[in-house]
């Protein structure tokens, strides 16, 4: 069975129809004054230099900027301090999708180099993907990888330029995957990355992201462990990142931008361990934007969840209200991006602006591989 969300139907033991879950959270006059929201709103400046570029030896040594979403207030710790925040009764939402090794090199029939990057299982070996060159990569060409134990046909094109490519191979896709694929690594990213697994969380476990959900990579078993012991839950939704989570927002006005679709999904015993969470009055922590996403797509205006699965593209920005998380674990993030536009409908964008300057002057690392930030 090849990786990845299934494409229609309807999931086993789901309550809710695996169809498109549309939400755009639009701000409101009561956060905004009714001003139109700029992108540019949300630029601030960052050094190139702080752009991390591999992973710290240690997982959890990385930094950690605490931040009270109401007062503005901030402190510097590490990320094996973050036991010190959390209470008994707490919950923590983890992202367990795993990235696909879905960066294939390989040559055309022709004999020159090309690469291929798979996006969606269309299913009957055909995946929709991101080819290069694509001026050379049309209907009909034919692509070797290795030393041929995997071969590929672009049998379409799709709007957009995406190409619709069918693989031919010997036994288990994603085993060859495996041993063919490299990561697909964030454009800004330029080092190669020498183990796979530090773009992997420690506890990922369905395959099908196109990119790590980067605030759990700050987790060691060891620590996740520790939380347990100290009376916090741990819980798994999954959430397969798309690269459009890369892509910069190019409307002036923020509600002008559409959001990407990605597909998530809530078990039934996360649901529960959420819901009881709320019941006995402890905080929902997501650990990444993604988690957060997948439980406010799915959370009823009350606030409760059950089993769930489907397509999202929930889209948070200043002026939303959150219906089930309390606080947030995340990485530093782009200037002008959706990302920083969701942790200030959070906490305010001047508060969330002053901290990333703040980080800045602090040399924090940003993006993927850098620091974190506790935002309660």
């Amino acid at each position: 069975m090849s990786p990845g969300p299934p494409q229609g139907g309807s999931g086993e033991g789901t309550e809710h129809c695996m169809c498109a879950l549309k939400k755009v959270c639009r701000g409101n006059d009561g956060e905004n004054g009714g001003k139109i929201v700029k992108t540019s709103d949300f630029y601030f400046d960052l050094p190139e230099e702080l752009i991390a570029q591999t992973p710290l030896e240690r997982r959890d040594a990385s930094r950690l900027l605490t931040l009270d979403k109401v007062t503005g207030q901030t402190q510097h710790m590490h990320f094996y301090d973050l036991p010190r925040l959390l209470r008994p009764g707490d919950c923590l939402v983890l992202n367990d999708s795993r990235v696909l090794p879905a960066r294939l090199l390989g040559h055309r029939s022709t004999g020159g180099a090309c690469e291929v990057l798979l996006l969606i299982d269309r299913g009957e070996k055909v995946w929709e993907c991101l080819v290069r060159p694509g001026k050379k990569l049309h209907t009909g060409a034919k692509i070797t990888f290795g030393n041929g134990e995997l071969t590929a046909e672009v049998v379409g094109e799709v709007e957009g330029g995406n190409r619709l490519v069918r693989f031919d191979y010997e036994g288990i896709f994603l085993e060859t995957l495996e041993k063919l694929g490299k990561m697909p690594l964030p454009p800004y990213i330029k080092e190669e990355l020498e183990d796979s697994e530090r773009y992997q969380t420690v506890y990922s476990k369905v395959v099908g992201s196109a990119a790590a959900p980067t605030a759990g990579l700050h987790f060691t078993p060891e620590l996740l462990q520790q939380v347990q012991d100290m009376g916090v839950k741990v819980c798994y939704v999954t959430l397969h990142v798309g690269l459009g989570t890369f892509r910069p927002v190019k409307a002036e006005e923020v509600t002008d931008h559409e959001m990407h679709s990605e597909y998530c999904m809530i078990s039934k015993e996360t649901a529960e361990t959420i819901n009881n969470t709320r019941r006995k009055g402890g905080r929902v922590i997501c650990v990444g934007t993604t988690s957060c996403r997948t439980i406010e797509s799915w959370a009823a205006e009350d606030g409760t969840l059950k089993e769930s699965a489907g397509w999202t593209n929930i889209y948070i920005y200043p002026g939303y209200r959150f219906k089930v998380l309390d606080a947030l674990i995340t990485n530093f993030h782009l200037p002008e991006s959706t990302l920083v536009m969701l942790v200030s409908a959070l906490a305010g964008r001047e508060h969330i602006l002053a901290a990333y300057e703040e980080a800045v002057r602090e040399e924090y690392r940003f993006f993927s591989f850098g620091d974190a930030m506790f935002i309660c």
